[in-house]
């Protein structure tokens, strides 16, 4: 699962790991990490544990390290490829599941690459209305510090994810705000896409959604160009993602945005806006078409 950050990732997450066969970790973050192992030379099961286990996401997976280490070394050669498989596969038998997912925002960019490495890999890409990312984006500790800033992140990574999503072999859209209406179709065009059977467990997503949220109630230790991360921060912007679907959310740029930054974000993202349906103007009442979208 891919997506500007804000765009409603962590919800679909939360909806499909309450699915009894599939399991998906919190952010993993480490696509990077191990194709810049292995391109390094990394070879060693010993060496690729350390690469994954120095990642500050690390305790977030609840994973024993033993049981990893031995995926590493069933999975050699050690290739971007089978090190991946052998994490993934990890966390599922840790879960209890057969399969298993990922949910990074920043993978949006990285959608070709990954394929590459992962030719079996699934895409889809979860879309907001640029206006209501632009509010929520702004606000994060991780966003820009403006709506014009947040709305041209909006902007560069929807035309980089549809760009690459055009050159894999599998890649959906899906709309934020057709998932949070009526969740049941949107769930059920997933997972057909991913090939995994129906199930109403994941619309009864928020009961066990605490419990899942709960695993990353740590702070973050800063990195070389991250800064630390309290845990409360970290909690406290994903809260509403365990809470039932909340349409008045849908929209919400209409009362949080001030007319300048209205202005401003309808500058740098009224084409795009107007090309997805959600309307450019501001004053228009213009709210995204229904139905998601499969890339022609």
């Amino acid at each position: 699962m891919v997506g500007v950050p804000r765009s409603g990732t962590t919800l679909l997450r939360l909806m499909l790991d309450a699915h009894p066969l599939l399991a998906i970790p919190p952010e993993t973050h480490l696509f990077p990490r191990i194709a810049r192992a292995c391109k390094q030379g990394v070879e060693r099961p010993t060496d690729m544990l350390g690469v994954i286990t120095a990642s500050r996401y690390w305790p977030d997976f609840n994973l024993d390290p033993g049981d990893l280490r031995q995926r590493l070394e069933e999975a050699q050669p050690l290739t971007a490829t089978s090190t991946l498989r052998a994490f993934y596969r990890t966390y599922a038998d840790a879960a209890g599941k057969p399969r298993w997912g990922d949910k990074t925002p920043g993978s949006l960019t990285r959608i070709k690459r990954i394929a590459r490495a992962l030719p079996e890999a699934r895409f889809v890409h979860i879309v907001r209305d640029g206006r209501d990312v632009a509010v929520s984006l702004s606000a994060a500790y991780f966003g820009p510090r403006t709506p014009a800033a947040a709305a041209q992140r909006w902007v560069d990574g929807i035309a980089k994810g549809r760009a690459d999503g055009a050159k894999v072999g599998y890649y959906r859209e899906v709309r934020y705000e057709d998932l949070v209406r009526d969740p049941e179709p949107i769930l059920r065009e997933v997972c057909d896409f991913i090939e995994l059977p129906w199930d109403r467990s994941m619309l009864d997503y928020h009961r066990r959604a605490p419990a899942r949220l709960a695993e990353i109630d740590r702070g973050l230790r800063a990195g070389a160009r991250e800064e630390a991360v309290p845990a409360r921060q970290r909690t406290a912007i994903l809260a509403r993602a365990a809470q039932p679907p909340q349409a008045d959310r849908i929209g919400r740029w209409r009362s949080d945005l001030a007319p300048e930054d209205l202005r401003a974000v309808n500058a740098v993202a009224g084409d795009l806006l107007a090309q997805l349906g959600y309307g450019s103007e501001g004053l228009d009442g213009g709210l995204p078409a229904s139905g998601s979208h499969r890339l022609a």
